[in-house]
């Protein structure tokens, strides 16, 4: 089964107005008529529709970094599934292990919010990873397997399969210590067989499941290659164009 491959940037808290335009600018040069992957990138909320006019005309997509499970509010501070899609967004960030860790979201939390941007069109990409004790531990698959059936509890085969998937290892977010291609490899096998045997073999051939972890230009190759990664959630070296070009063209680097 062949996945197209995605390529997502998380800016996370990071970059002003003019330097997100900046960089989305030389994106658009450098990978917006990228077609044999897909692209995306997350800007912070302040920036999404300038961001969104800019890459309009080329392949990125643009998605939400987070969003509020409810359509609308006294819920300062917060951002409505509707208001990503009327600046542009086709695509949003769910349950990131910062997310889980900083603010104490849950799965109960995480599958709200999924509901919430399918009922409004936006893909959603669900983040599930174990951090380093419960990996040291050798609880790690369980741990994931808990996530992705509490994230899609109570959805049906064909609510799913408009998901995608990402697997971050707390432990190799921002830590420079990216799991091995292996390692990597052995959990998304994990995940996919999970969606076999709770959904169908249409859903686990199709889902496509992310690796989120430092990944670089250096590593991506290794990373992409394996046959149940299908793209990449990147986070600081989505930051800089050169970095997130070498990334998303992994295989001119083979």
């Amino acid at each position: 089964m062949t996945r197209k491959k995605l390529i997502a940037g998380n800016w996370k808290m990071n970059l002003t107005l003019s330097e997100a335009m900046d960089l989305a600018e030389e994106l658009v040069r450098r990978i917006g008529s990228v077609t044999d992957v897909d692209t995306a990138i997350a800007p912070n909320f302040t920036v999404l529709y300038p961001i969104s006019e800019i890459i309009s005309k080329s392949n990125i997509k643009l998605s939400g970094q987070n969003l509020h499970e409810e359509q609308k509010g006294a819920f300062t501070g917060e951002t409505s599934a509707k208001m990503l899609t009327a600046v542009g967004a086709q695509m949003v960030i769910i349950g990131h292990s910062e997310r889980r860790k900083i603010y104490g979201e849950g799965d109960v939390l995480i599958n709200r919010k999924i509901t919430a941007a399918l009922a409004e069109g936006l893909v959603p990409i669900v983040c599930v990873g174990e951090d380093l004790s419960q990996r040291e531990a050798g609880r790690a698959e369980d741990i994931v397997k808990a996530q992705v059936e509490g994230a899609f509890s109570g959805m049906d085969a064909k609510t799913i399969s408009r998901t995608v998937l990402a697997y971050e290892p707390v432990w190799a977010i921002g830590t420079g210590k990216t799991a091995t291609p292996d390692q990597a490899q052995d959990m998304h096998r994990c995940i996919r067989e999970l969606l076999l045997n709770s959904y169908d073999k249409n859903v686990a051939n199709n889902m496509r499941i992310l690796y989120g972890g430092s990944v670089t230009p250096d590593n991506a190759h290794g990373l992409m290659t394996q046959p149940d990664i299908d793209g990449a959630l990147v986070g600081g070296a989505s930051l800089k164009a050169d970095s997130f070009e070498g990334i998303v063209k992994y295989q001119a680097g083979a």
